[in-house]
């Protein structure tokens, strides 16, 4: 890794481990697990609770990618993280347009400027498909690139 590859990955796992802090606070001491927190949306979370797996997972994971020194291992996990969870969210979303109980209000949503109505479910659902495709596109990428820096 370079200097500047380094410092993103050192960054990214300071504020990892802040978000982990700052989430455990809130679910532990404030009892918010399921409070939206904007905050640790960059490490995979939209409520509290995320934040306290998903502050822990990447803390850890910056620090043995950073004793690896591989940025491309750093991307890759990045992008099998991403497609895991996005895989998971479109489930969620699918699941939330045929369920009687609304644990969404759609005035909390993104996007509730253009979809007004119980649309944006199936909107949430379409929208992580995409970032489905562009991270198993990534995925099969930076395998192929990291796998051929092993030889």
């Amino acid at each position: 890794m370079d200097e500047v590859q380094k410092l993103t990955v050192i960054i990214y796992g300071l504020f990892s481990a802040f978000c982990f802090l700052k989430s455990l606070h809130n679910t532990k001491d404030k009892n918010n697990s399921f409070g939206l927190a904007f905050l640790i949306y960059p490490i995979g979370g939209f409520v509290w609770a995320d934040g306290v797996v998903f502050g822990l997972f990447w803390t850890i994971v910056s620090a043995f990618l950073l004793y690896l020194n591989s940025w491309i291992l750093f991307l890759l996990t990045l992008s099998i993280f991403w497609l895991v969870r996005s895989v998971g969210e479109t489930i969620y979303w699918f699941n939330q347009q045929f369920s009687s109980k609304n644990r969404n209000p759609i005035e909390t949503l993104p996007f509730r400027q253009v979809f007004h109505n119980d649309s944006i479910w199936f909107v949430l659902q379409i929208y992580w498909q995409c970032v489905t495709v562009v991270t198993s596109i990534t995925t099969i990428y930076l395998v192929h690139t990291w796998l051929s820096t092993l030889k």
